[in-house]
């Protein structure tokens, strides 16, 4: 099968560390399904795993973790999904299920998790082998593969953080940064009645943003009509989270949505935290907030802006996404 393979130590991806490589078919083990992949979305963690923002756990690796695909093959023991069925793999693949936090619910605490990508080769490949309890169903309504891949981690992280935020019934939901995660996150907030406003630098990201509805746009926090309810930090920039906290109301909350962000510095008191202000962190997701996401994206008709490359040019492609150069979601075609 025909892969994109980080072979080496991390490189920053304008080094175009990513190599194509015949490698054999996997097998799935026990429990296991291999997917045909169709689709396989870009994410910011993929640029964290190749340039080594977080540790390097197994070389070489087929990075990916938002793809989509149909079974190709049951391994012993499956017997939920079948031969032929759309599915989608997550950056979820494994928890133990009897810690304290997979006991109370909160798998995406496992200190024994495994993910996509990362611990598992991943989606930048024509086939991927993935547990099947760990495997998402995909109805038809959702759209087309294309469509659906972006919905798997930058929907399902961006969904998390927006719950995170608690943004009451009504209310005003801020959004830093406006990629792949933010524009599918705000489709599902205008559903649900909130005001968006959108602070992103880049101009495109700009227009985008208004021709989805927000109801302000601007390339920093001075001309913000007034303060939110809650707010999403998307780009993984700890500097910037002192001036969100300082664009929240009475009572909000920040919802940092990054895996990775450079330190964040001192905050005071009175100006940042005090009236019940909040910062909260994202960690992955659990699979009941999978299935809802994807309930409710189906509900609110959530279409993702994409722009598809060939297999052959991730490198590109994630050079392109690094740049903020790509509106949306930058998706990998596979057939």
């Amino acid at each position: 099968m025909r892969a994109m393979v980080l072979e080496q130590n991390a490189a920053p991806i304008e080094a175009a560390p990513l190599v194509l490589r015949d490698l054999p078919v996997p097998e799935p083990g026990a429990g296991e399904l291999r997917v045909k992949v169709s689709v396989c979305a870009l994410c910011r963690t993929d640029l964290h795993v190749i340039e080594g923002d977080l540790p390097p756990l197994r070389r070489p690796l087929v990075p990916g973790h938002q793809a989509v695909g149909v079974v190709d093959a049951l391994g012993a023991g499956c017997a939920k999904l079948r031969v032929g069925q759309r599915v989608g793999i997550a950056w979820l693949a494994e928890t133990d299920g009897t810690c304290l936090y997979c006991r109370r619910g909160r798998e995406n605490l496992c200190p024994n998790s495994r993910y996509m990508g990362y611990h598992r080769d991943g989606g930048y490949a024509e086939f991927a082998t993935v547990r099947e309890d760990y495997a998402y169903e995909l109805p038809d309504e959702l759209g087309d593969d294309v469509a659906v891949s972006p919905l798997l981690c930058a929907g399902l992280i961006g969904y998390r953080a927006m719950l995170r935020a608690s943004v009451p019934a009504g209310g005003r939901l801020l959004l830093i940064g406006f990629g792949s995660s933010a524009h599918v996150v705000m489709q599902v907030a205008l559903h649900r009645g909130y005001r968006v406003f959108v602070v992103t630098r880049g101009e495109g990201h700009r227009r985008l943003a208004e021709e989805m509805g927000a109801a302000w746009t601007g390339p920093d926090f001075a001309g913000l009509p007034e303060k939110a309810d809650g707010a999403i930090l998307f780009a993984p920039s700890g500097s910037l989270v002192p001036p969100t906290l300082e664009s929240l109301d009475r009572g909000g909350i920040l919802a940092l949505a990054g895996i990775y962000m450079s330190d964040v510095p001192g905050l005071n008191y009175q100006r940042h935290l005090f009236h019940d202000r909040e910062i909260r962190s994202v960690e992955a997701n659990t699979r009941a907030e999978g299935r809802q996401l994807l309930a409710e994206a189906t509900a609110a008709r959530v279409r993702p802006r994409t722009t598809t490359y060939p297999l052959s040019e991730a490198n590109e492609a994630l050079l392109e996404m690094k740049r903020s150069a790509i509106d949306g979601t930058g998706v990998l075609v596979l057939r």
